[in-house]
């Protein structure tokens, strides 16, 4: 299974996260979040990182030339988008960057938001299932309904995000089966700041059931 942690900015943080067997690390690069990096940043904390970890950037809402040019620039492995992206726009992405993940965040509170999936599956590489929330695009500690998830099985892979913590984390994989997760504001003491003990308790109980 994959893992992601998601909002890194300091370099040593991403290299002891690695470590522990983060799959991937996430880069906001949403000028509004508080967890904002930029391009220069995002390089430094990939230069730390071995070449097996994915590099994934976090845009909402940006025009395509902005993102290849991020994403060409730091380094990037992948590109997920947490905006309003239709599925056009996913298409002409991937023509843009034909050898880099891409990645369609959608924020679910009904079984209609998870029918909306299904057309998106078939235009990106991976799909990311976040909590809704009416203003914040991602990050908000708040949970997803699991048992809406329990058949939940979309033709390509996914991640479960949306308020998972260390804590939670054995329950939530108990309802749904999905490809990877992703975790940010559950294992931080502040927004962008890293919590490694709570990193290390992520992995001590993902491996019980590894």
């Amino acid at each position: 299974m994959r893992i992601k942690i998601c909002g890194i900015t300091q370099p040593q943080q991403g290299k002891a996260i690695a470590s522990f067997g983060a799959t991937a690390l996430g880069f906001i690069c949403v000028p509004t979040s508080p967890r904002y990096v930029t391009v220069a940043q995002i390089r430094s904390v990939v230069e730390e990182l071995p070449e097996k970890v994915d590099k994934i950037g976090v845009f909402a809402n940006t025009t395509i030339e902005e993102i290849t040019q991020t994403a060409v620039d730091s380094g990037l492995t992948g590109v997920q988008l947490h905006g309003d992206e239709s599925r056009e726009f996913c298409l002409r992405l991937r023509q843009s960057l034909p050898n880099i993940e891409i990645l369609k965040a959608l924020r679910i509170r009904s079984f209609e938001d998870i029918d909306k999936t299904a057309s998106y599956a078939i235009a990106v590489d991976t799909l990311l299932l976040d909590a809704y929330h009416p203003q914040e695009l991602g990050g908000t500690g708040k949970t997803l309904d699991w048992d809406m998830l329990q058949q939940f099985s979309p033709s390509c892979p996914w991640f479960l995000a949306g308020g998972l913590t260390p804590d939670n984390i054995l329950e939530a994989l108990n309802h749904t089966n999905p490809s990877g997760i992703d975790l940010s504001s559950g294992v931080e003491r502040s927004p962008g700041d890293k919590d490694l003990d709570k990193v290390a308790k992520l992995f001590e109980r993902l491996a019980l059931i590894s």
